[in-house]
């Protein structure tokens, strides 16, 4: 049971590969409903990790990476589905704010620091996941312009703060690393 988070995880990261492929053949319904599932696996998974003690350092990768990937192939989706360019400025700046991501993520794991989720980087996701399913919903022809975009740009904001945040709260503990003297082998 210990492993559930990480194989929910596994299994999001497949949905974003069954996403893309309904919202390409136009079947948006089973497209959201595959979004929607994909939100509360990532949010059962975090409930379950922390409650029971089933925190790895695999899993601090692993659900992000699912997230992110998730996000981005909905976002680029919804652009494609759209053709209004605030849609794939949001893409672009969402691509720069990961690929800084995994820069510093690399940084801190050639240090042996794996960061721990906070509630920046918790409210950015829910707010993309909010706008995202409004931006599908808008594909059944619900009238939802211009907030799905109002909520996709507060969490591209609330993204980029998440990212000084993490910069200046998690950076630091890799750089404390370089200060610890190795034992002698005495």
């Amino acid at each position: 049971m210990r492993h559930l988070p990480n194989i929910l995880s596994g299994i999001r990261l497949i949905l974003v590969g069954v996403f893309v492929m309904l919202f390409r053949a136009g079947r948006y319904l089973p497209a959201l409903s595959v979004f929607v599932f994909a939100f509360f696996t990532d949010v059962l998974d975090g409930q379950l990790a922390r409650a029971h003690g089933w925190v790895t350092n695999v899993g601090k990768l692993l659900d992000p990476l699912a997230d992110k990937l998730m996000t981005l192939a909905a976002l680029i989706c919804v652009y494609i589905g759209k053709l209004k360019s605030l849609y794939l400025i949001l893409f672009l700046l969402m691509a720069l704010k990961e690929l800084l991501m995994i820069v510093g993520g690399i940084f801190m794991a050639k240090r042996n620091v794996v960061a721990m989720a906070d509630w920046p980087g918790k409210l950015a996701t829910g707010l993309f996941a909010t706008g995202l399913m409004l931006a599908l919903l808008s594909f059944l022809s619900l009238q939802v312009e211009p907030w799905d975009l109002v909520i996709l740009s507060a969490a591209t904001a609330m993204s980029y703060f998440a990212l000084i945040y993490y910069a200046a709260t998690q950076l630091p503990r890799a750089f404390d690393k370089e200060k610890i003297p190795e034992k002698s082998a005495e």
